[in-house]
């Protein structure tokens, strides 16, 4: 290992020749019934930003500057929905007879939709700051939002009513590093846990996250008790009535219905 530190050291100071394969995916009919180039990816233009962007800073994985690629294109690239990033590194200083180090990723854009309650103090303007910190987060933009629903409190009764509202976001974040940026802007808001189900100036739950199913405790995806709750299911339908529950295999408008009937 002390032998091979020189070596990575002189890397850097020196330069590498690295090889970029990009695999991107975008709906291309608009492009091939129109012929306007408008509505496809200029590949001539991605491949000067990506060479500026790659040599921008100087990194010690080829991981991270496989990562820091595809965030720079599925950010700046609004017609990519994924992107497949392949670096090369030719003539590694492995000492073993290989043609090359690689690493390969696959990023896209996920769909999450977040629930948000406030009963404490200015409860419309909770939800609002709450909306704006959310939107502001890294690789995180604002889709859509719900009406904003007044209702009653659930389990622990004894306090004040709830306004209640869904977000839908696009989001470049895991569902872990998700609910740690949710976790803070509650923070941000002041948010104290000191009854289950208590008052509280803000609370944020992520719902849904594209189709998966979670079993971490940390995150638990889709809520558990999504579909029991008017208050969740009420402005979700809103903005996705037809948001197929990835376990329950209902829509979001046919749980609501459900829950009407009882």
């Amino acid at each position: 290992l002390h032998d091979a530190l020189p070596i990575y050291q002189q890397e850097k100071e020196m330069g590498q020749r690295f090889l970029i394969t990009l695999e991107l995916y975008l709906d291309l009919k608009l492009a091939g019934q129109t012929d306007d180039l408008n509505n496809t990816v200029n590949y001539g233009q991605l491949c000067v930003d990506v060479e500026e962007e790659f040599k921008k800073e100087i990194y010690c994985l080829i991981e991270k500057s496989a990562e820091k690629l595809a965030e720079f294109i599925l950010i700046n690239y609004d017609l990519v929905s994924r992107v497949k990033v392949l670096v090369k590194k030719p003539w590694a200083p492995i000492g073993k007879p290989l043609e090359y180090a690689a690493v390969e990723i696959d990023r896209k854009w996920s769909t999450a939709y977040i629930a948000l309650g406030s009963n404490l103090g200015n409860k419309e303007k909770n939800l609002k700051d709450a909306v704006k910190l959310v939107d502001s987060t890294l690789n995180t933009s604002l889709l859509k939002t719900s009406n904003i629903y007044e209702t009653k409190p659930v389990g622990y009764l004894d306090q004040d009513n709830f306004l209640n509202c869904v977000v839908k976001v696009k989001t470049l974040l895991t569902p872990k590093a998700l609910i740690h940026v949710l976790l803070d802007i509650e923070k941000q808001l002041k948010r104290e846990r000191l009854i289950k189900w208590g008052p509280r100036t803000i609370d944020l739950d992520i719902l849904l996250y594209d189709d998966i199913i979670t079993c971490d405790e940390e995150v638990i995806i889709p809520h558990p008790r999504m579909h029991e709750r008017m208050f969740v299911l009420k402005p979700l339908c809103d903005i996705a009535p037809y948001y197929m529950h990835p376990i329950l295999h209902k829509r979001i408008i046919e749980l609501m219905e459900n829950i009407e009937e009882k």
